[in-house]
C-alpha cells in the first residue's frame, strides 16, 4: 500500500533522514515512533504525498507519487485517511458537518445514512457534542473528532500522527480500539507516536510492527509486538 524506497528528504541544505526503506503491506498495523526532531512527521507527509521526497521514490497504492500530477494526487489521497496533530476544522461549520465535509467534497454524501454518520459521532464519544463549533472543544474532543472526519469515506489507508497526545487514557484506548477494528476490516494503519503505553496495550489485540526512526534512518524495532 506504501512503499518508501531508500528515501530522503532535506531542507535548507540538511538532510533530516536518508536511505529509508519501509513497505507498507495491505491489511498492515506499523507504529512508527522516534524522538522529537527525527521526522516522524515529515515521513507521514511523505506517505500520502503532501511532500515529495528530495531522494528516492515514495508510491502509494502502487503508483509512483512523483510521476503524478495533483489532480491525480488529490484522487489517490481521497483513499487515504489522515489525521494531524494539529486537528484542522472549518469554523463556522459545526463538528458533525466538519466530520461529513469529506463526503460533501467528493460528491458522496448521500452515500452515508444519517445513521451511519451518528453511529460514528457516538463511537468517537461526540454525539452530544455534534452541533458545537470547533471552538468550543477540548483538544481530545478535537482529536476524536478528526479521527472520525479521517474515516468516514472508509479510507485503504488510515495515517494517524499523534493520536492520543490531547486524550485521557480512556479515550486513547477507544481510539485504539477502533483503529484496530479498521485493521481488521482489511485496512493499513500507520500510528505516529511517542506512546509507548499505547504500543504495548494493542499487544493483546493486534499484530503490528514497529518502526524507529533516529539519525537519519528507520529500522524495524520490533516484529510482533
Amino acid at each position: 500500500m506504501i512503499e518508501l524506497e531508500n528515501v530522503g528528504y532535506g531542507y535548507d541544505g540538511a538532510a533530516l533522514f536518508s536511505g529509508v526503506t519501509a513497505h507498507l503491506a495491505k491489511g498492515s498495523f506499523h507504529f512508527l515512533t522516534g524522538p522529537s526532531g527525527a521526522g516522524k512527521t515529515t515521513l507521514m507527509r511523505l506517505c500520502y504525498g503532501a511532500l515529495a521526497p528530495t531522494a528516492g521514490q515514495v508510491r502509494l497504492l502502487g503508483k509512483d507519487v512523483a510521476t503524478l500530477d495533483r489532480d491525480a494526487i488529490a484522487l489517490l489521497r481521497r483513499k487515504v485517511g489522515v489525521v494531524h496533530q494539529d486537528c484542522q476544522f472549518l469554523d463556522h461549520l459545526s463538528i458533525r458537518e466538519n466530520v461529513a465535509l469529506p463526503l460533501s467534497v467528493s460528491g458522496r454524501h448521500a452515500e452515508i445514512a444519517g445513521s451511519d454518520l451518528e453511529e460514528l459521532l457516538a463511537w468517537v464519544g461526540l454525539s452530544a457534542r455534534a452541533e458545537a463549533m470547533p471552538a468550543q472543544l477540548s483538544g481530545g474532543e478535537r482529536q476524536r473528532a478528526a479521527l472520525a472526519r479521517a474515516v468516514i469515506m472508509s479510507p485503504e489507508v488510515v495515517l494517524v500522527d499523534e493520536p492520543t497526545g490531547n486524550v485521557d487514557w480512556e479515550m486513547s484506548q477507544r481510539i485504539l480500539r477502533l483503529l484496530v477494528e479498521l485493521n481488521k476490516m482489511g485496512k493499513t494503519v500507520l500510528i505516529a507516536t511517542h506512546d509507548m503505553s499505547l504500543i504495548r496495550a494493542a499487544k493483546s489485540q493486534i499484530q503490528a510492527r514497529v518502526l524507529r526512526i533516529a539519525n537519519g534512518d528507520i529500522q524495524a524495532a520490533g516484529a510482533d509486538l
